[in-house]
């Protein structure tokens, strides 16, 4: 039953970790590469930011959780 718990533990952090990048990516690299950044403000990109490494973070606690 342990062996149940942990792989639904990983596959739930597994996809907040790809969240998280996937807003990072999306927030920050993307405007970056295109030359969008200086279209895109500072605030806007340092708040997908912060929601990457938030979503990143909770990945990592979720795994605590594991038996």
């Amino acid at each position: 039953m342990h062996a149940i718990h942990n792989a639904r533990v990983q596959l739930f952090a597994t996809a907040l970790n790809t969240l998280g990048i996937g807003a990072i990516i999306s927030g920050v690299v993307v405007p970056e590469v295109n030359g969008a950044a200086p279209a895109a403000s500072a605030v806007h990109m340092l708040l997908w930011l912060a929601l990457g490494i938030d979503l990143t973070a909770l990945a990592q606690s979720r795994l605590g959780r594991l038996r």
